[in-house]
């Protein structure tokens, strides 16, 4: 059962908190191969276990005033920080989309996506524990109302495997090396299976044009060199999570500059 309309954003804000602070122990713990269940939580830098009243999202670094209660080395901002977002997140989706399957399918999305933008700027890592989830959750909810369909979101996740590891295949050949990993092909498949086709499209060009645009500004300045790499997977999180709230209304821009081209 769903709240009624009015409540529902706020009742997806509260619950967005809750899922952030899962979230922080996602991005922990996944890149160093832990439970994201078990042990309990604690400090990363004295292991002290965390109290419960403490493990309350944005609350809890409140109480503590940003410290570690046992050995007082300052916490992470990361960590109220992803609360809030994913809150955000939950909030806005709700608000837009009403009480429905749908909404809560995109609020899950939409943490998937934050998870792994944040893991992939900090250790170039894709968690197949997100991404292949995520595939089959996208999958699962193109039977509900609205698009993409069953066949449009298969066949958007497939073009998004297959032709990200084109890319990749090719600018292995040019680099010399491996640029793109397959957590990337495995991303963009994630990201077919939730938008379909056109909005498939419009992520990875806004996430491509972000990184080329960054990385060639760094180059410039000199703080990155040709041969650094860019977490590709980072942008794609990022402009997921913008045409997942805003990707009707930029499709429709884009549509009007074409009928005035024409």
């Amino acid at each position: 059962m769903l709240p009624e309309p009015a409540l529902f954003p706020w009742v997806a804000l509260a619950f967005g908190l809750v899922v952030g602070s899962f979230a922080n122990v996602c991005v922990h713990r996944l890149p160093r191969g832990q439970s994201v269940v078990w042990p309990a939580s604690s400090c990363p830098l004295c292991g002290s276990p965390i109290r419960p009243w403490h493990n309350l999202p944005l609350l809890g670094f409140a109480l503590l005033g940003g410290f570690c209660g046992r050995c007082r080395q300052p916490i992470s901002l990361r960590y109220p920080v992803v609360e809030a977002a994913n809150g955000s997140l939950y909030f806005l989706i709700a608000s837009t989309r009403g009480p429905s399957a749908s909404a809560v399918a995109a609020m899950a999305f939409a943490s998937a996506l934050l998870v792994l933008s944040l893991v992939d700027l900090e250790h170039h890592l894709l968690p197949d524990a997100i991404t292949l989830p995520g595939i089959a959750l996208g999958l699962a909810a193109s039977f509900l109302a609205g698009p993409p369909g069953p066949l449009e979101a298969a066949g958007s996740a497939a073009f998004g495997y297959l032709g990200m590891g084109a890319v990749a295949r090719l600018a292995e050949w040019y680099y010399g090396h491996e640029a793109l990993g397959r957590g990337d092909w495995k991303m963009a498949a994630m990201l077919g299976a939730f938008f379909g086709a056109r909005p498939t499209l419009l992520t990875l060009f806004l996430a491509t044009a972000a990184g080329a645009t960054l990385g060639l500004t760094l180059i410039a300045t000199g703080r990155l060199s040709r041969r650094s790499p860019l977490p590709l997977g980072t942008f794609l999180g990022l402009a997921g999570l913008c045409v997942l709230l805003f990707g009707d209304r930029l499709l429709a821009w884009y549509d009007g500059v074409l009928r005035l081209g024409g």
